[in-house]
């Protein structure tokens, strides 16, 4: 980094074991590791939350109008674990350096220079860095409103190519800004450029509108026994074609996207509307409610019965 960003926040944690985790983990918890040589340049929207990885952060009031709870750019080497279980709104990360994984629909992705991840809220957020390895990478945490809808959309991409460099030179930008000159209009429009860079990879302007129709379609009737040969179909492509594109737009192939249609919804059930386990199973295409809740505790991080927000 460059000599003018000296004043850059180091972190430390008084641990350096990690535990293995692995895709099949059921009940992750709230961890928090980080080496003594991590670094990051974190911006914060305000002082409430004290967490030790934040104290010193510059806080910058104006995040908060474009409903970021925080951002930065970090560099980690190993040992580095975050698991989140109780986070509310999308998170974004860009790599630009290393290698680490993230934790997609409950399996381990590898996300390595030139990719970026979007998670959305109500999930279990897990990453960490490689063993022996290191993990440079750029973050925008989001908390949305309630009722308000979320960064991470059921047709967004999960993990796809991205060129982090001008986010996180804007990143910089804004942190420099805050702890120097901290001119109102010269922050607003490093906060402007960082948001239209993350929705630039939201909501891609050549995202196919194949898929877009289709998964429409599918969200509509996520009770229909879908199968990749009516989904193929539907989109007017052999099933290779509807393959290799729902992988290079989304990042997921179309039975997982499926699946992620379906979870998304039995979540929004669970949480908006006193309904039995067994019931939403059948509103989101699922005729064994065992097989329902392993896949739900799966891709959601928490089974239904457990799901934070449920009502009951």
């Amino acid at each position: 980094m460059a000599e003018v960003l000296a004043s850059s926040l180091k972190i430390s944690s008084a641990s350096f074991t990690i535990k293995t985790m692995s895709a099949t983990d059921a009940e992750l918890s709230e961890t928090d590791i980080r080496s003594y040589e991590a670094t990051s340049w974190t911006v914060r929207a305000d002082g409430e939350d004290d967490r030790a990885w934040l104290e010193g952060a510059p806080v910058c009031a104006g995040l908060g109008h474009c409903h970021v709870r925080h951002l930065g750019v970090a560099e980690m080497p190993w040992p580095f674990e975050i698991v989140r279980t109780k986070l509310g709104g999308s998170y974004f990360l860009a790599c630009f350096g290393g290698e680490g994984r993230v934790l997609v629909d409950g399996s381990w992705v590898a996300c390595r220079p030139g990719q970026a991840v979007l998670l959305p809220p109500g999930t279990l957020h897990a990453f960490h860095t490689m063993r022996g390895g290191r993990w440079d990478f750029c973050w925008v945490r989001y908390q949305e409103r309630a009722g308000q809808k979320p960064l991470a959309a059921a047709q967004t991409p999960v993990i796809a190519s991205y060129d982090a460099e001008p986010l996180r030179l804007a990143i910089l930008g804004l942190h420099r800004e805050c702890i120097t000159v901290k001119s109102p209009p010269v922050i607003e429009g490093w906060i402007g450029l960082i948001h239209q860079y993350v929705v630039r990879f939201a909501h891609p302007a050549s995202l196919d509108g194949r898929l877009w129709k289709l998964w429409e379609k599918v969200a509509a009737s996520l009770e229909h026994p879908w199968t990749v040969t009516e989904m193929a179909s539907e989109a007017h492509l052999s099933e290779k074609q509807l393959q290799r594109l729902c992988l290079k737009e989304l990042g997921r192939n179309p039975l997982r996207q499926l699946i992620w249609l379906r979870m998304r919804h039995a979540a929004d059930l669970l949480t908006n509307s006193h309904v039995k386990v067994e019931t939403v199973a059948n509103r989101v295409g699922y005729r064994n409610p065992f097989v329902f809740s392993t896949t739900f505790k799966r891709v959601m991080g928490w089974s239904p019965s457990t799901y934070p927000g449920r009502r009951v």
